[in-house]
């Protein structure tokens, strides 16, 4: 066995006690925001000892290495910012006298020792020549030399690279090094949905996280030098200094060079008051808005710095870039918009006082940049700032301020607008009830948004809608968020709204009044938009308008939950909304509200019923309700279409259709209920009928069979067993006791998306369990022993009765964690009693699942003594799910 150097087990001894120290210091102030940036420092400085001791002992061993090496630090220990995990990045420089064969050996010993240290080590050999070269495949190796530092060796050869060749390379180069970095930068934000706003954000890559940063400074050191870019201010130090502990709090607590933000980690900080002190005295929720305002600062200055160097690279050099989209504006009093910035007036020009000081400019700023989507330059918005108080002094309320507010909402742009008055305090001087959901954060796994962002998020739509091309194909726009024709759909119904302004106003309050209450926030935030709306001196209709959408907006997503083509559904929902206006403003409200919740939270299921919801309240408020269609009689049109697809069986079709609910006739098109007809006429060869149809996003499975026992809550097993979410189910039987159930329901783990040949096996799986010839146990063995994640946010179970909602059921609400299983644990429950399943609608807002039941026993409602034993068997067999 070799035996150590004692000096070599010295340093790697020295270093171990160096990074100790380290974590005992931030351990110990984890409150202090410069704590981070300190740790960093230590630790750079700790491997910069390291490096020398080593590299010093290679030239003892080899003479020629003094002169014609140089050890440099890159990257960001080149920044002296080398967090505790974080790789140590070093380039070997050589002087081009010296081949890399002839220094390999020693820099591998010096590369093995510090790796037998405990360091994560990334070096490179380079020649000047070598650097002298920009790769667009490999901009990251030139933006590394952009930090690089001298650690050891000659060094000459390390100024000859920082005042020669790298000023050469800048100047010969700097466009095409900018526009590849503004290339990957935006790359990396589109990969994170361009937003900073997430549950669980990456604190160095997230939009807004430190590598945002890291751009901000490279694009300062490639700028002319008649352009320098301002990066440092008091704001941003803040950030930096935050955002830094955050990595260091998330390094020692992994373990490892991880730099997710996980709930956990966030409880685990706002206990420890990481960054903010008072350790144990702050939730998770508060403690976030911490990190959400800093990094939001951080992606605006981003922003404004990749604005700036956008505008010198050029629209030729990246196409793509908004900001280069020339804008026809008119002249404007105090400003003017240069290649899509906003850029003020001097103090001087016309004015008695700067322009940013005058409320008038201000707002008309905004209201151009909402209607244009220009942006602010650097300067504009560092006066802006800085002349808040003499804005605020000088704002006035009333029609005119209402006026300036009305051109920035309808404005294409407006959500980018209101985002940038948002971050420079401008909104809340407007409207200071904005500011208690400022950086907000709801922590339920289902909201990927602050409160904040989700407001603006939810305008965004909006106008999305405006400008989604219609069902003729007419309008030539980019479809704003949305699935397709129902985004088409809504955006009509939109155009035809006679006050738009009302709704995205509405829009922009409906969330006040989460800062205060978080059991009735719909209520506090009409008690809170009264004062705006008296402040805005609006009319006693608008005031309605507005205040009866806020107290509302969530009236249409809990109808969704119950039958929509149910009479007391649609009228108890139209009490709500007297007037099509308002049925038309929540609608189109809902329908963004939902799609703002986070990109995958509006479903094509939950769309359409969105649709048929507001059609059938529509109809019933214009006195035009459907209800002469009874499915069985002579002179229905279904039965007339019907009978034209299967001529001469018209007496059959009649006996097939009696006593299917009207619902049944409704929600089917004649071809569907053609093909359940079909499926029905050979039952007398096979008991068991499916029909399945597949598609990319929500498929559906339809059984026809004699009416019998547990047959909803086998299909459920089956297709819990395969994986499947079901997103609704209905169930319908005729005279005949012949059932049709239908199921919709999202392939989670994409095992028919991947896998075309397993269709027909799925089918013959489920057709097996409903034979009996498969017991459902058997498919759900294998995903009984699957481990379950431990759930992010605990969801007690509720179930609820309710016999007003419909007049030929009792409605079941369960409201419980969503778990692999659930829907048949309680499709079997409500089985065993004896009851019959006639319409299922299932749905899961994150981890809370929210499943309603229409329910019958014996052709009638339950009474109060059945549905307080069948809450307890439900309760019971949920926990006994959880459990399995």
């Amino acid at each position: 066995m070799i035996q150590e150097e004692p000096s070599q087990l010295d340093r790697r001894e020295a270093y171990k006690r160096a990074m100790a120290a380290i974590r005992t210091d931030l351990t110990g102030r984890p409150g202090s925001p410069e704590a981070g940036m300190t740790a960093v420092a230590a630790r750079s400085f700790a491997v910069d000892e390291l490096v020398r001791e080593l590299w010093a002992e290679a030239v003892k061993r080899d003479a020629r290495l003094a002169a014609g090496v140089a050890v440099l630090a890159v990257g960001g220990y080149g920044r002296r910012q080398l967090f505790p995990y974080s790789d140590v990045d070093v380039i070997f420089l050589l002087d081009g006298k010296l081949a890399e064969k002839d220094v390999k050996d020693a820099i591998r010993t010096v590369n093995q020792a510090l790796w037998d240290a405990g360091l994560r080590v990334s070096p490179m050999t380079r020649t000047l020549a070598e650097c002298d070269q920009f790769d667009p495949e490999n901009v990251e190796f030139t933006l590394s030399l952009l930090d690089q530092r001298s650690i050891a060796g000659n060094a000459e050869l390390q100024a000859k690279l920082a005042d020669k060749v790298l000023p050469k390379l800048i100047a010969r180069d700097r466009k095409k090094i900018v526009v590849r970095l503004l290339e990957i930068t935006r790359a990396r934000h589109a990969k994170y949905g361009d937003t900073l706003f997430h549950l669980e954000p990456n604190v160095k890559e997230c939009p807004g996280g430190l590598r945002d940063i890291h751009v901000c400074e490279w694009l300062a050191k490639l700028s002319p030098e008649d352009r320098i870019v301002e990066v440092e201010n008091e704001e941003f130090r803040e950030a930096r200094e935050f955002l830094c502990l955050v990595r260091c709090f998330l390094h020692l607590r992994h373990e490892r060079d991880d730099n997710m933000l996980d709930w956990y980690a966030q409880d685990a900080a706002a206990a420890a008051g990481v960054g903010i002190g008072r350790p144990g005295h702050a939730e998770a929720a508060y403690w976030m808005r911490f990190y959400f305002r800093h990094a939001r600062s951080v992606e605006r200055r981003a922003t404004l710095a990749m604005d700036e160097a956008a505008a010198g690279a050029g629209s030729k050099a990246l196409p793509g870039w908004r900001i280069f989209r020339r804008v026809a504006a008119p002249e404007e009093r105090g400003f003017q918009i240069t290649q899509g910035r906003v850029e003020l007036a001097p103090a001087t020009a016309g004015f008695e006082g700067d322009p940013a000081h005058d409320p008038d400019v201000v707002l008309r700023i905004f209201a151009v940049m909402a209607q244009t989507g220009s942006r602010l330059g650097s300067a504009a918005e560092a006066r802006l700032a800085h002349g808040l108080p003499l804005i605020s002094a000088n704002l006035e309320d009333g029609p005119a301020l209402w006026h300036q507010l009305k051109t920035i909402l309808t404005g294409r742009h407006a959500g980018e607008s209101l985002r940038a008055m948002h971050a420079l305090g401008i909104l809340e001087l407007l409207i200071p009830e904005f500011h208690g959901i400022d950086a907000l954060v709801i922590r339920d796994a289902y909201h990927r948004y602050t409160v904040d962002e989700h407001t603006f998020v939810l305008i965004d739509t909006l106008h999305g809608l405006d400008t989604a091309p219609e069902p003729n194909g007419k309008l030539a726009a980019k479809p704003g968020p949305g699935i397709g024709e129902w985004a088409s759909r809504f955006g009509g119904v939109l155009r035809e709204l006679p006050h738009p302004e009302l709704l995205y106003l509405a829009a922009l309050l409906h969330d006040t009044g989460k800062g205060r209450s978080s059991t009735d926030h719909p209520h506090e935030s009409a008690r809170m938009a009264e004062s705006v709306l008296s402040r805005l001196e609006l009319d006693s209709y608008e005031c309605g308008l507005v205040l009866s959408l806020i107290r509302n907006h969530l009236e249409m997503p809990a109808a969704l939950r119950r039958d929509v083509f149910d009479a007391e559904t649609v009228r108890a929902f139209a009490a709500k909304v007297p007037t099509p206006e308002a049925l038309r403003m929540l609608a189109l409200f809902t329908y963004a509200d939902i799609c703002a919740v986070h990109p995958d939270a509006l479903t094509p299921w939950k769309a359409e019923n969105l649709w048929r919801l507001y059609i059938t309240t529509a109809n019933f408020l214009d006195r035009s309700v459907d209800d002469e269609r009874v499915g069985a009689q002579p002179e229905s049109e279904l039965v007339h279409r019907l009978t034209a697809l299967l001529p001469g069986q018209k007496t059959q079709v009649m006996e097939f259709l009696e006593g299917f609910p009207e619902r049944y006739v409704l929600t089917r098109t004649p071809e569907q209920v053609r093909t359940h007809f079909l499926m029905a006429q050979k039952l007398a060869e096979e008991s068991v009928q499916l029909d399945f149809r597949y598609a990319p996003g929500i498929s559906e499975i339809t059984l026809v069979t004699p009416d019998r026992e547990l047959l909803f809550a086998r299909v459920a097993g089956a297709l819990a067993g395969w994986g499947m979410n079901i997103v609704s189910a209905d169930a319908f039987s005729n005279r005949q006791g012949i059932v049709v159930d239908s199921f919709r329901f999202t392939d989670s783990f994409k095992t028919l998306e991947m896998n075309a040949s397993e269709h027909e096996r799925f089918v013959a799986s489920v057709h097996d369990v409903m034979t009996g010839k498969v017991p459902v146990e058997r498919l759900l063995g294998g995903r009984r022993r699957t481990k379950r994640k431990a759930p992010k946010v605990l969801v007690e179970a509720r179930v609820d009765f309710d016999d007003e909602a419909s007049s030929h059921s009792t409605l079941l609400q369960v409201v419980a964690q969503d778990t692999p299983g659930l829907l048949r644990a309680l499709s079997l429950t409500i089985g065993e009693r004896g009851c019959n399943i006639e319409v299922a609608l299932v749905d899961t807002e994150g981890e809370m699942a929210i499943d309603v039941f229409y329910i019958r026993r014996a052709g009638a409602k339950l009474d109060v003594a059945e549905q307080e034993s069948m809450r307890q068997e439900l309760l019971q067999a949920m926990e006994e799910n959880a459990r399995s």
